[in-house]
């Protein structure tokens, strides 16, 4: 076999690899579109993993790719990146996904692929190959996601009290059983618009790095952009119910009231995130948004101890896929 093939292999193995993290990121993910609806009883387990994958693949036709150009052009300088770069990136990001599902604990598998690309750039080039405008804006996000997240789930939930404080609890309980399948939608709508993107980001670098593609192309080819968001709608389909009891049961007791409140917020704070191409967490968001639901009603509605845990996860994220970035890259490097 010639360089050149053998080097067309190595770009096939590695957007595989891609692939399987996309997939991934449906199935650590599937927790945050269908846990409320789960939990509230709205709907089956089964039902709602078809539900939400159907939302995440049709969000293909409804956001601009501008989290993939922030992802593909807008973390790394032009030139650094090469195929041991990606490879460290998503052994990182992979690997912390495995770790967390293993353990149930809701983690960004966005922030895991944005900290493999750190750190695998970090290991060739140093931290002048990074662009500070991107990773600052994406680190920003960890903070500003669920913080939004919750101020609007919580708004929300109060809004809601308000204007339905003279209804009967079993009408209010069974309206909002039916809004929350809008809700619920629009969250899973965001959560493909979002997360899929970031997989046609690092594709979409591959491809440049290796000449596949060009730098100046205004969007990378279409190929990505479907395989990408069929990987995930397969992922959610799959469904990672280690984290299901932890999102819609652990950190507090939701009704469908509390239900679409959480989904409409977060669906909000994802929707203006990928309008502005800001990769963010669907897990920070969504958690923020059942916090802030569940606060309405007293501090002690909230297991702060749960929420604490998911946090400290939040913290490691990035240095933790970071550093295992780090590592896969060097050993790629020495050994290929």
């Amino acid at each position: 076999m010639d360089t050149a093939q053998t080097a067309l292999w190595v770009v096939m193995l590695l957007v595989f690899l891609a692939l399987a993290f996309d997939f991934m990121n449906g199935f650590h993910d599937a927790a945050n579109s269908i846990a409320t609806v789960v939990s509230t009883g709205v709907l089956k387990p089964a039902q709602a993993v078809v539900f939400a994958a159907f939302f995440n693949l049709i969000a293909i036709f409804v956001f601009h790719l501008s989290v993939a150009a922030t992802v593909g052009k807008g973390i790394v300088m032009p030139g650094v990146v090469d195929t041991h770069v990606v490879f460290g990136a998503l052994t990182g990001a992979i690997t912390w996904n495995i770790v967390t599902w293993y353990y149930g604990i809701p983690s960004s598998s966005s922030h895991a692929l944005i900290g493999g690309i750190v750190g695998a750039v970090l290991a060739k080039a140093g931290a002048g190959a990074l662009i500070a405008t991107g990773v600052l804006r994406t680190v920003a996000f960890i903070f500003i996601s669920p913080l939004l997240g919750f101020l609007l789930g919580s708004l929300m939930m109060v809004a809601v009290a308000w204007l339905f404080r003279r209804t009967t609890p079993s009408r209010v309980d069974k309206w909002f059983r039916r809004l929350q399948l809008v809700s619920a939608s629009a969250y899973s709508l965001g959560h493909g618009g979002n997360d899929a993107q970031k997989t046609i980001g690092i594709i979409w670098m591959l491809l440049i790095a290796t000449g596949y593609a060009s730098a100046s192309d205004a969007s990378p080819p279409g190929w990505t952009i479907i395989s990408c968001y069929v990987a995930i709608a397969l992922g959610t389909m799959f469904g990672g119910w280690r984290i299901v009891k932890t999102m819609g049961q652990k950190i507090t007791k939701l009704k469908p009231v509390g239900g679409f409140c959480a989904e409409t917020g977060g669906a909000l704070t994802l929707f203006m995130a990928t309008a502005l191409g800001i990769p963010v967490s669907t897990t920070h968001t969504i958690t923020g948004a059942i916090v802030g639901v569940g606060s309405t009603k007293r501090a002690s509605a909230v297991r702060w101890g749960v929420a604490g845990n998911i946090i400290w996860a939040w913290i490691l994220t990035i240095p933790a896929s970071a550093f295992v970035a780090g590592m896969a890259y060097w050993l790629s490097f020495t050994l290929y």
